[in-house]
């Protein structure tokens, strides 16, 4: 028999171990499955707002909860780390000869510092669950690479909200903040789900430059920045490249104008995190100079190599169309011939884009 005891003095050393390691927020789920998580997951599917993100849809049974994916799911500790920058987002915007990279991206890649912050805080778990005279602990470690629903479990467990923009709102940390969870078969008491305090604000849907919210807390991938500069593998859509503007990987609008980020510190950023100087504001034109050894040799560690050198050239061309810089038509000029063909493309409509006083290319 589990005692109830032993397992609520577990969950408050573990809160405090999870500070230990970085975390800046920690909270508790349940591991059934969420019907509105569901529906909403079905709705979005079915608008196709997916784009060419067939995995979504491919595993769409074992997002509706933990226990779709692990029927063993006793609980879920939903944990955050931040990455709030020092410096607004949106400074680079008037900038066209420089490029605007989002803010999680310009340091360590999230993915292994969480993984390997999240395998750490479970061996302390199993440990001190062997320590306790628990049964062996069996868990599940995820950070963005499995079929889950991060952002509603953290709602769920209490770390904020999902916002109109559908990403998850904290009081303490406002929109920055990177998601993992651990499934496990220990049956934490479950914390308070978060109330929705958006309200009547509007700021991240009117924000969007191509204007990805078809309504408040739905998002059309297919016209999202981030989904098109990372996910998209083929041409950017004609109608949606000048309003990119020199945005070469993600968008970070609707999060920096986001009311509640005024609540989040900066200080509390893991310095994993930090913004390399290299990619803080990088000059266009060494960008489009970059083939593929130097690519990876420049993200190594980094988020961006995983879109590979082509996608990341393409990217680049657009915010050179977008641009103007007429210093930047040799360079261009000279990519009409690469031997990738979304590239190739690319650079075409870039050099009639700074060639052109005014219009769409």
């Amino acid at each position: 028999m589990v005692n109830a005891a032993v397992i609520d003095d577990l969950k408050a050393r573990l809160a405090e171990q999870a500070g230990a390691e970085g975390f800046a927020a920690i909270g508790f789920a349940p591991p059934g499955n969420d019907a509105e998580t569901g529906a909403r997951l079905d709705t979005w599917l079915e608008a196709g707002f997916h784009g060419t993100m067939g995995w979504l849809a491919d595993r769409a049974d074992v997002r509706r909860g933990p226990q779709a994916m692990w029927p063993g799911a006793r609980s879920v500790i939903a944990l955050a780390m931040s990455y709030a920058p020092a410096v607004d987002p949106l400074t680079l915007a008037g900038q066209p000869d420089r490029a605007r990279i989002s803010a999680y991206a310009q340091g360590r890649d999230y993915h292994d510092v969480m993984k390997k912050a999240l395998k750490r805080l479970a061996r302390w778990l199993v440990a001190q669950g062997e320590a306790a005279g628990l049964d062996p602990i069996q868990l599940k470690v995820f950070v963005d690479t499995a079929p889950v629903m991060e952002k509603p479990l953290a709602a769920l467990a209490g770390l904020g909200w999902q916002g109109k923009h559908t990403n998850l709102v904290s009081q303490t940390h406002g929109s920055w903040l990177f998601l993992g969870a651990i499934y496990c078969d220990v049956p934490f008491a479950p914390d308070v789900a978060h109330d929705d305090r958006c309200g009547s604000c509007r700021a991240c849907q009117d924000a969007c430059p191509t204007k990805a919210f078809p309504a408040p807390y739905q998002l059309d991938a297919r016209r999202c920045i981030s989904y098109l500069t990372i996910e998209h593998k083929g041409p950017i859509p004609l109608e949606l490249r000048r309003a990119m503007g020199n945005r070469i990987y993600g968008c970070d609008d609707c999060l920096a104008v986001c009311p509640w980020n005024k609540f989040a510190r900066s200080a509390a950023c893991d310095q994993a995190f930090l913004p390399r100087a290299e990619l803080a504001a990088p000059r266009l034109a060494e960008l489009l100079s970059l083939d593929d050894a130097s690519f990876r040799q420049l993200f190594s560690g980094s988020p961006i190599k995983r879109i590979g050198r082509d996608r990341f050239v393409r990217n680049c061309l657009i915010a050179a169309g977008n641009s103007g810089d007429a210093a930047l038509a040799s360079i261009v000029a000279g990519l009409r011939s690469d031997p990738d063909p979304v590239v190739a493309e690319a650079a075409a409509w870039a050099l009639r884009a700074i060639s052109s006083e005014v219009g769409e290319c």
